[in-house]
Parts: C-alpha cells; sequence; structure tokens
C-alpha cells in the first residue's frame, strides 16, 4: 500500500499537518523504514509503532509517533492499514531538554569537592554524590544493599558523638532552618557541615546536606592560634622583663645595702645578743626579697647568667639533699639518670631554679604521701616530632623529666601554667611565678619544655636542653666548706652606690685583703696612677657616671696586664650588655650577693 494513502486518526498526513504532502521531504532511511514497516505490517498482520521524522520545506522538523494497524475486510482479509499518528515533536524536545538538565545536574554533583546528600522526611535516600561516598568512605556492599537507615548510620558511626549527631539530624527534618557548623570525627577528622530545606513544589520534602573535610585547615588554624598564643607569651615576658628590669639595679642596690649593714651589725654583735636575730631576719627577707626579682628576670630571660659545661646528672645528685628538705619526708624523690649523657651548657644556679620550682610545684599538687621522680635521657628531634611541637627545633637534647602523682591539671589550668602571676595555690602559698621562672630560663637556653597532666593523673614536665656539642669539660662544684680568706691581696674597688661601697669595703677587709676604695672611675685611675704597690683585683660595678667598667678595666689594664677583673651590676643582663660589658668569660656578680658570696667569688678569681 501506499504509504501517502494511510490515515492518521481519520485525517490524511496533509490535513493532520495543514500543509499538502509535497511539502515534506522524508529522510532516505526513514523512507525505506516506512516502506519495509508497511510491507511487514501487511504481511504479518501485526500493528506496529514507529517515530518518524519530516522536514518542511521552511526546515522545521516534526516528529511522529505513528502506530500501524492493518485493515481488515468483512472476510478478515488485509486491504490496507490505519495510521495512528501523534505529533511528539514538543514532548521530544521537552525530554531532551530535561535529559540535558539531569546530566548537567549529575556534572556538577560529580564536580563539586563536597559531599553532597539529600534525605526525603522519612529518611529515603534521594541522591548521593561520588564525592559523599568517597568522603564517609562508605563500600558498594552498603549502597548495592539499598538499606538507607543503615547507610547513613554508618556516617553518624563516624562521629565523635554520634548520638548528638543523629538527634540533630532528626530535629532539622521538618525546620526551615539553614545550619552551618563543625563536627569532630573519630580519629581527629573534621567535617564541616551545612544543611538546608529541600523545598519541592512550596513544600520541604526532606533536607540538602553538603559535607566538606577541613581536617588540614582546621590544623592550619590550631597551629596559627598556637603560634598566636606563643606571640602574645612573649609579648607579656617582654612586658614583665621591662617592668623588672627597670627597678632591677636600684631595687637590687637597695636590698644589698640592707644586707651587708645587717651583716656588718652581726659581724660586730656577740654570739648571743639578743639583737642578731631580728638582724638574721632582715637578711632573710632581703634574700627573699632579691629572689623574687631574680625570678622576674628569669621569667624575661633578663637575667645575667654564666653558662658552664656540665653534667646535668651530677648537677642533679648535687641538689638532692636540698630538694629532699623541701618537699618533705612524706614524698619519695627518685632520681634515675641516665647512662652517657651527653653534656650541656648551663647556668648551675639555673638548673637549681629549675628543680627547685618543679619539685614544689609537684610537692603542692601531692596530698598526702606521694613521689616525684626525676629521669634524664639523651634524645634526637626530628621533623615529625616538630611538626606537633611549634617552638622546638631538631637536633640533639638532653631530656629533663619531672612526674608526680598528684592531683593533675585540667586543660584550663594548663593553657595558663606559664603565665606570670598565675597560681591556683592560696593567697600565701605561692606567687605564680615558679613554672614562669621555669619556662624563661629553658628558653634562654634554647630550649623547650612540654607538659602532660590529667586530674586525678599526675603532672609530667619534660624539659629538652641542647647538647653541647664542644669539649664535654666538668666542672668542680662549688665548695659549701669554710669561708675563703684573703692572702694580703690588694683590691681596688670601684662603687658609685656609698652603702655598697661601705659595706663591701667593710667585708674584704675583714676578709683580710688590702681595700681601695673609689666612688668614681675617675678617682679609681687617680688612686690606681699613685699607687706604689700591686693592685692584684678590680672589683668594679658595670654601669658608673662618667665611664663604664670595661672602660676602667681596660685603661687600668694598659699599665697592669697582670690585674684581675670582678665586674658586678645591679642591672638587667640586656642593659650591661648594651655597656659593653665583657659577655663571654668575664668574671661577674650580680647583685644583691651575700659576704659569703663575695668571698668565694673574689678567691676563685684570684686563684
Amino acid at each position: 500500500m501506499n504509504p501517502a494513502g494511510c490515515l492518521f486518526n481519520g485525517k490524511t498526513q496533509e490535513q493532520l499537518i495543514g500543509r499538502s504532502k509535497t511539502d515534506f521531504q522524508p529522510d532516505a532511511t526513514e523512507a525505506v523504514q516506512i516502506t519495509n514497516n508497511d510491507r511487514r505490517v501487511m504481511e504479518s498482520g501485526q500493528r506496529e509503532t514507529i517515530e518518524e521524522a519530516l522536514r518542511a520545506a521552511d526546515g522545521s522538523r516534526h516528529l511522529f509517533r505513528t502506530t500501524k494497524v492493518p485493515w481488515l475486510d468483512d472476510q478478515g482479509v488485509i486491504i490496507g492499514l490505519i495510521g495512528i499518528a501523534h505529533d511528539i515533536t514538543e514532548r521530544d524536545q521537552a525530554e531532551k531538554a530535561l535529559q540535558n538538565s539531569e546530566a548537567l545536574f549529575r556534572a556538577i554533583l560529580g564536580s563539586t569537592a563536597d559531599g553532597v546528600l539529600a534525605v526525603d522526611n522519612f529518611g529515603k535516600v534521594l541522591k548521593a554524590n561520588s564525592r559523599f561516598i568517597d568522603l564517609w568512605r562508605i563500600s558498594p556492599g552498603l549502597i548495592d544493599a539499598g538499606d538507607d537507615a543503615a547507610m547513613l548510620q554508618h556516617v553518624a558511626d563516624q562521629f565523635a558523638n554520634p548520638e548528638e549527631f543523629v538527634k540533630e539530624v532528626k530535629r532539622l527534618y521538618a525546620t526551615d532552618e539553614v545550619t552551618c557548623d563543625t563536627l569532630m570525627l573519630k580519629g581527629d577528622r573534621f567535617i564541616e557541615r551545612r544543611s538546608a530545606p529541600l523545598i519541592i513544589e512550596g513544600m520541604i520534602r526532606g533536607r540538602a546536606w553538603s559535607f566538606r573535610d577541613i581536617t588540614g585547615r582546621t590544623r592550619k588554624e590550631a597551629e596559627r592560634e598556637k603560634l598566636q598564643a606563643q606571640f602574645t607569651q612573649a609579648q607579656k615576658m617582654e612586658s614583665v622583663g621591662r617592668l623588672a628590669g627597670g627597678v632591677a639595679h636600684d631595687f637590687n642596690n637597695l636590698l644589698m645595702g640592707t644586707m651587708g649593714y645587717a651583716e656588718m651589725c652581726l659581724e660586730r654583735l656577740p654570739g648571743d645578743h639578743p639583737i642578731r636575730g631580728y638582724l638574721t631576719a632582715i637578711i632573710s627577707a632581703s634574700q627573699r626579697s632579691a629572689d623574687l626579682t631574680r625570678q622576674l628576670l628569669a621569667f624575661a630571660r633578663k637575667q645575667t647568667i654564666a653558662p658552664k659545661v656540665l653534667d646535668l646528672n651530677d648537677a642533679m645528685a648535687g641538689m638532692l639533699k636540698l630538694l629532699c628538705r623541701l618537699i618533705g619526708e612524706n614524698i619519695n624523690l627518685v632520681l634515675m639518670p641516665g647512662v652517657g649523657l651527653w653534656p650541656v651548657k648551663l647556668d648551675p644556679s639555673q638548673i637549681d631554679q629549675i628543680l627547685a620550682n618543679l619539685c614544689v610545684n609537684a610537692r603542692d599538687a601531692i596530698t598526702g604521701a606521694g613521689k616525684i621522680t626525676l629521669t634524664t635521657a639523651n634524645v634526637v628531634i626530628d621533623q615529625a616530632f616538630c611538626a606537633d611541637h611549634a617552638e622546638c627545633v631538631p637536633g640533639a637534647y638532653v631530656l629533663l623529666t619531672v612526674s608526680d602523682n598528684g592531683c593533675g591539671m585540667d586543660e584550663a589550668v594548663l593553657a595558663n601554667i606559664f603565665e606570670p602571676f598565675f597560681t591556683t595555690k592560696d593567697v600565701d602559698k605561692g606567687t605564680g611565678l615558679g613554672l614562669a621562672t621555669v619556662y624563661g630560663i629553658v628558653k634562654q637556653n634554647a630550649g623547650f619544655i612540654c607538659v602532660d597532666s590529667e586530674p586525678g593523673k599526675g603532672t609530667t614536665f619534660k624539659i629538652y636542653v641542647p647538647r653541647f656539642a664542644g669539649d664535654a669539660a666538668k666542672v668542680a662544684a662549688a665548695s659549701t666548706g669554710e669561708i675563703p680568706r684573703g692572702r694580703g691581696e690588694t683590691v681596688l674597688l670601684v662603687e658609685d652606690e656609698k652603702s655598697l661601697l661601705e659595706t663591701c669595703g667593710f667585708f674584704l677587709e675583714a676578709l683580710g685583703y688590702k681595700v681601695l676604695t673609689a666612688a668614681l672611675p675617675a678617682a679609681a685611675l687617680g688612686m690606681a696612677a699613685l699607687h706604689k704597690g700591686d693592685i692584684h683585683l678590680l672589683f668594679t660595678d658595670v654601669i658608673m657616671p662618667g665611664m663604664n667598667g670595661r672602660e676602667l678595666a681596660e685603661r687600668l689594664l694598659e699599665n697592669r696586664p697582670a690585674l684581675k677583673v670582678l665586674f658586678m651590676s645591679g642591672y638587667t643582663a640586656d642593659v650591661i650588655l648594651n655597656q659593653q660589658a665583657p659577655a663571654a668569660g668575664m668574671h661577674f656578680m650580680q647583685k644583691p650577693f651575700s659576704r659569703d658570696a663575695m668571698a668565694r667569688k673574689v678567691r676563685e678569681v684570684l686563684g
């Protein structure tokens, strides 16, 4: 049968489109297909549906879906075809537009860095992109099972607090609230979660969730906050240092004058005189005041130090008896020295300060009987360790560990323990400078300190001091026996503070030295020029009117090259160095000092 004779819904093809058939040019392949279809339907007697594409004269394209049914006469003989046609051009275009839109949607979901999940109000997963599956490590078996509840529970289980997460998700389902927060996963992973209502046809049908892994960003922010805290700490230290340094010189001179006059009085009073107790109390109070200033300077890293190469085990052993007296008989002090310990370069007095402050702090954390353990070891710090400890530098260190089984500290206290004047002790039981002093000393010596503590589990301080790489010459411990006396040597004492000039001169003469005193450097130069005999020692203040101690020493050494020099000062280390006082290998005494300390130092310098 001629296709042109087909009827479409009771109309000819020309009537259906409103144009004559000659206006259409069927594609060649379609024409063949139509011819073949007609013959096949006529021969088989079976209906068949095809899609036909016809192009109009104006170039527009029309798509028909045609169902062809055999046309039978009364005897059941096929005499033609009936064609039922629909113009599906617009529907076809709409379907293709929808397919393109869905392809674009899938492409966008697949390219985003966020894991996206859409869930309806009944907990059924509507859509999840591949990033979501990768982010939450969802196995293919879980997806293939089609168990939405199991998959969502798998996600929730990865949170540090899954119950709270599930509760929050359920609360949000029926709301139009938009949320954004950061959640912590197990294994120190952090996820940023965003949630918005899924609105379809004006009604909330569920929630659209997006998840982003921000672990790296969170760690960087934490590191930045830590660095900011360290910078703030450094600023506080500098402020405290300026405050302490501003008053250190005058305060130390006053204290030394007070101590000196009290000691002079003790020298002249009989042993059973009732006033001796008061004088001893004055000296003790002055020493405590001097210690307070020294702690402030240590915290600010401005105290003058005289580092020596030493064995930390030997230094700790020498402090053991004193530490036992400090902590009391109810606490067991255990020393566990490391074998083959590397040498370090530290001021011995600073080691005493570190051990005393840490042991007293541990003692106060222990109620009743307890235990404090001191250990030493050699350690090598690598880059991996430094990645988690911003303050440290790779290298070889000697590790000093001080552990106790006391009450421990919570995170709030740990965050502030190195703050100056921060203390958890009662008003009359602590200044809040003990641990601040330890921190300052460690940093002054290019080391670092770590603290590990939990409430009820005790506290461990780990102090890392750089290994000394030079010759490990051991330093003999200072004698603690009888006060050494002079052998008639001549000492030129130069001090612009009258009280110190008087008291130091008195003590040196009492120790058996011949003393020449001068209040100013110019007077000292004149006195040295007129003195006919030897001058064995110049004992001079560093900073004085008209000329500093170093300049005075250089002038005197020109004519007296065998002259020994001992400097003293109440100023902080940075001020002294700015005055060009010798920094390396010099003999120095920090004011205030006692008569006994002066006697030993003068004897040490003279030899």
